[in-house]
């Protein structure tokens, strides 16, 4: 410190700021390439944070508009997916019951089935059918009573799916629910074979839903956003029988097949469907109705589905990027104590937890833990701070291998791929209109691992993907010559 004293005495302010910077590892300025990338967006580097740091050093090598308060878009998926395995263990599971409070007399069940959610944020077909088939193997084969859903797990209000950007059938703009079942999702395979109008095909079962194919042929290449094409519609059939989905628009020749998923049906229109079919291939029949309700006093056990562990479910929510799965995890951190799990809940606990980890975020705003969020809030420092924090964690490897590789796979495959900085970051992606983000850990040229984060908040950040690739290649070609010293390289 004295050395640094006398080095620095005597210098004028800007020269002694960049003095200090340097000695600390910390630059004041962007590299060359990342200034090049965004200038060639027209983003000002005000509307711009970023922070590199070593994960073994003290202070950051880059260090730019570090506190100031942006909207993170999906990287703020590390904040709940770190405190989820924290607080819940990477071990933690969901359970998924079928219960009922009748007996069973030669294959009849005299009464109501109830299906009870426990927050499963990755309930799929495939898990529903094997419960299912769990009733048929114990000579379970007609219901004389209801089908009862039971989402009492979750005490949440229901949201307008269409509110966020106005695409209420896109299943990513689906709420959480404690029962959800596929994402609430339906899957399309749409097919330009040769015929007079491209074909639809509906791959996910629901009784009851009706397809009415009004597509005509496009001119022209497959555009990359494809679906942007394609208008759907749900309305109800007149006779009262279900629901027919109406597509129009257009699918050019050159798409071959494709496959779409959507989440046209309300919660209980969408699990009537479900499992009416599933329940109709397995071999039983359903006198009563599917509906909304909760589990019998005295009601027992008749099967259960067990979802793979938490570390799984980070995975697929960071790899992927899957908001519902999001929610869901930060609504976990609220259900406790037997108690139905809360937004409210869900954020005290967070708090508490950062408070523990001395992580003091003033600038921090959640919603919903997702990044789906035009309110959330975090700071490009606050996003350091809790990436170093997760480096030192006993959950750190199952954390880091949930984010994306970089050239490899999940939202990161097709970037960056065959250079310098393939295989060598893992980094989560986040983008909104006007946002575009990434953070995540990152290699240099001699193997020393390094946190980054870059927020961009901007009306032109969709163009902001060149700076953010700038950066990580930079990085990945980047030799400490004094480093190397040390080492002896």
């Amino acid at each position: 410190m004295r050395a640094l004293t006398r080095s620095a005495a005597g210098l004028p302010g800007r020269a002694l700021l960049l003095f200090l910077l340097a000695v600390t590892g910390a630059r004041a300025e962007l590299p060359p390439p990342v200034q090049q990338a965004l200038q060639a967006a027209q983003i000002s580097a005000s509307h711009v944070a970023v922070v590199v740091q070593p994960v073994d050093g003290r202070a950051p090598l880059l260090s730019h508009n570090a506190r100031a308060a942006m909207n993170p878009a999906s990287v703020m998926k590390l904040l709940t997916t770190y405190a989820a395995l924290e607080l819940l263990g990477p071990a933690h599971s969901w359970k998924t019951g079928a219960w009922s409070e009748a007996s069973t007399v030669d294959g009849v069940l005299n009464g109501n089935l109830t299906l009870k959610g426990g927050g499963d944020p990755r309930f799929a077909i495939e898990h529903l059918w094997s419960l299912l088939r769990q009733l048929r193997v114990r000579g379970i084969r007609h219901i004389a009573g209801d089908i009862v859903l039971d989402r009492s797990a979750f005490a949440i209000s229901e949201i307008d799916p269409g509110a966020f950007d106005d695409k209420p059938m896109r299943p990513y703009n689906v709420g959480p629910d404690a029962l959800l079942l596929n994402f609430r999702a339906l899957r399309f395979s749409f097919i330009a074979d040769g015929g007079q109008q491209p074909r639809v095909l509906q791959e996910t079962p629901s009784e009851g839903l009706h397809l009415d194919n009004q597509l005509r042929y496009g001119d022209g290449p497959c555009p990359r956003q494809w679906p942007d094409q394609i208008q759907s519609k749900l309305q109800a059939e007149p006779s009262g029988s279900g629901w027919r989905l109406v597509f129009t628009g257009s699918y050019s020749r050159q798409c071959g097949e494709k496959s779409l998923n959507l989440a046209p049906l309300a919660a209980d229109a969408q699990a009537d469907g479900l499992l009416r079919a599933l329940w109709s291939e397995l071999g039983g029949s359903l006198a009563g109705r599917v509906r909304s309700g909760t589990l019998a006093p005295g009601a027992r056990l008749l099967g259960e589905h067990e979802s793979p562990p938490l570390a799984d479910a980070v995975r697929d929510i960071n790899k992927f990027s899957n908001n519902v799965m999001a929610r869901h995890l930060y609504l976990a951190l609220g259900n406790g104590n037997g108690e139905a799990a809360t937004t409210e809940r869900a954020r005290q606990r967070l708090d508490d937890w950062l408070r523990l980890q001395r992580l003091d975020f003033p600038e921090l705003v959640v919603d919903n833990g997702s990044g789906l969020s035009r309110q959330e809030r975090i700071s490009a420092d606050s996003l350091n701070r809790l990436l170093l924090a997760a480096w030192q964690s006993p959950t750190m490897p199952e954390f880091i291998a949930s984010l994306p590789i970089v050239g490899i796979d999940g939202t990161m495959k097709r970037r960056l791929k065959d250079s310098a900085a393939t295989g060598r970051a893992h980094i989560k992606t986040g983008t909104l209109d006007g946002v575009k983000t990434a953070a995540g850990y990152a290699l240099d040229a001699q193997g020393r691992r390094y946190s980054v984060s870059f927020l961009i908040n901007h009306p032109k950040a969709q163009a902001g993907s060149a700076a953010i690739d700038a950066l990580l290649l930079w990085l990945a070609q980047r030799r400490d010559k004094t480093e190397a010293g040390r080492r002896g390289d």
